[in-house]
């Protein structure tokens, strides 16, 4: 086969992997050599290479803009989400970020910037400015009319506002269909579910879960701004329960599996030290019951179980509240029945643990004694991390604080603490029937 028509093989083959695994084709870009990312990207349609972009990582994406160039990049540019786009040029250096939003002409700058100049994870932020908006006197037949004009935009909402731009509701594109054509919109629109742009990705949260469209964006006036669309809305809950995972473990949010090593460094190092203060104070614990672990060295080879398992029990109760607070099932002002729930699960299964444990140790150490102290200190230590683990990140939401925050830190800190004193404690008192 001639070199050319190889050449030619190869580039359509690469076209038609791209168009069909297009995830997998973001992947090759963060991998191979940045010029080579860029050539590939140039290479496709300005539909394909945005698709390509949207799923590539932010850090990559930008590198690859940049390489481009603003003549080179600006029409994959318009064919991308505005959000996405709004963020990766937020990235960007000043200068490279003014280059980029002259090329993309003065409208699509200005909706950018308004977009930029709202905080990360806001209403105004995830928004998309282009709604499809109709005013409410206008009949469900003006309307249709409208949308059938070629490059109308279309969306499973129609948002209806009145002659100031203020939001009145909004209406689906099903219910307009089977609408008298005379009616006016205003009319046939529902309540909308709305925000304000300053809402945080709590407030949406709240009330977007249990919505099956997208989200109206107000300003304090009412006047509609953009709608939070519903698949912008799942894309956000699903990366703020992952960087939760993250924040529950004393990583940065901001942290990504490419991060550099300076960067997860001075992010995680802090809270690396903070943990080393909190076993410092678990391990005080330990110290004030030295007598008696000299007098019975048993109790030393026995502590790693009863902190293991209070800990496990305890990481249990936290993964159900967590879960429970990201997906709006559990409130603050709940926190009773929560804990009492995670109390009485603590209870029954050290109870049932303890069964276990004490006949393991009467067998292995030959002390009754022994045995009934260590049963009992892993029932009040699991019942006490199970109401830990409920009730740390009520806490820190009632504070005002990000429930995620660290929380598996200060929930090692109190199971330790709880576990040790329990069981050092109790054979203390006992340590004559050991």
């Amino acid at each position: 086969m001639p070199a050319s028509s190889t050449a030619d093989l190869l580039e359509a083959l690469s076209a038609d992997f791209i168009r069909r695994h297009p995830t997998e084709a973001a992947h090759l870009l963060e991998e191979v050599d940045l010029k080579a990312s860029a050539a590939l990207l140039a290479a496709q349609p300005p539909q394909i290479g945005a698709g390509l972009i949207e799923r590539t990582h932010q850090d990559r994406a930008v590198e690859i803009l940049q390489e481009l160039g603003p003549a080179g990049a600006v029409e994959v540019a318009r064919q991308m989400d505005l959000q996405l786009l709004a963020g990766l040029l937020a990235r960007m250096e000043p200068d490279a970020r003014s280059a980029h939003l002259q090329a993309l002409g003065d409208s699509t700058a200005a909706e950018l910037r308004d977009l930029m100049s709202y905080p990360e994870g806001s209403a105004g932020a995830l928004m998309d400015p282009r709604a499809v908006v109709f005013r409410e006197d206008e009949t469900a037949d003006e309307v249709l009319r409208a949308l059938r004009r070629p490059g109308s935009r279309l969306d499973e909402d129609v948002q209806v506002t009145d002659k100031e731009g203020r939001l009145v509701g909004r209406l689906a594109l099903i219910s307009l269909i089977s609408a008298d054509p005379a009616a006016p919109v205003g009319a046939l629109a529902k309540p909308p579910i709305a925000v304000v742009s300053s809402a945080n990705l709590d407030e949406i949260l709240e009330i977007g879960l249990d919505s099956n469209s997208g989200i109206s964006v107000l300003d304090i006036d009412g006047k509609l701004l953009g709608v939070i669309r519903r698949n912008r809305l799942t894309s956000a809950a699903e990366q703020e329960a992952s960087t939760d995972l993250q924040a529950m473990m004393g990583v940065s949010r901001e942290e990504r599996a490419l991060s550099t090593a300076s960067f997860a460094i001075r992010k995680r190092l802090p809270w690396l030290f903070i943990n080393l203060v909190t076993a410092f104070v678990a391990a005080s614990v330990v110290g004030i019951f030295e007598s008696t672990i000299a007098q019975v060295t048993a109790l030393a080879v026995l502590l790693p179980v009863v902190a293991g398992q209070s800990g496990n029990s305890g990481s249990q109760a936290l993964a159900v509240a967590m879960r429970g607070l990201a997906l709006r099932e559990v409130r603050v002002s709940q926190w009773r029945r929560l804990g009492s729930k995670e109390l009485m699960v603590g209870i029954v299964n050290g109870a049932a643990i303890a069964v276990v444990t004490t006949l393991g140790v009467v067998i292995w150490s030959g002390s009754m004694g022994l045995g009934l102290v260590i049963g009992a200190a892993m029932i009040i230590s699991m019942a006490m991390a199970g109401l830990a683990g409920a009730g740390i990140p009520l806490a820190l939401k009632a504070l005002g604080q990000d429930p995620a925050q660290s929380s598996a830190i200060f929930l090692t800190t109190v199971t330790d603490i709880v576990g040790f004193t329990s069981f050092l404690g109790l054979a203390t008192i006992f340590a004559g029937v050991l």
